[in-house]
């Protein structure tokens, strides 16, 4: 992969669902809504100037929302920030850049 270029759509792992876990709080503040349900399914990866992660979240029912996460580099303090939320995703919906 190059740089700027992303991953395939990969299936969501532990460490992916422990991003989520850390975003769920600013994806509701961001939507306005509670999520009882906040299940990484997909992403993708980004190499950037630390990563994008463009991720696909079950949020309960039929309903997902797709999440662009951005990581620092471990030299910059390798921190999370919740950077775009996509809402009214479905289970059909690619994950893409946004």
């Amino acid at each position: 992969m190059m740089c700027g270029g992303s991953s395939e759509v990969l299936e969501a792992d532990e460490k992916v669902q422990t991003i989520c876990d850390a975003m769920k709080p600013h994806a509701e503040a961001k939507a306005g809504k509670t999520y009882d349900v906040f299940t990484a399914k997909s992403y993708k990866t980004q190499p950037v100037a630390g990563t994008n992660y463009f991720i696909k979240v079950h949020v309960g029912a039929d309903d997902h929302v797709h999440l662009r996460v951005y990581k620092k580099l471990p030299c910059h303090g390798g921190t999370l920030e919740l950077t775009e939320i996509q809402q009214g995703k479905s289970h059909d919906d690619a994950v893409e850049y946004f």
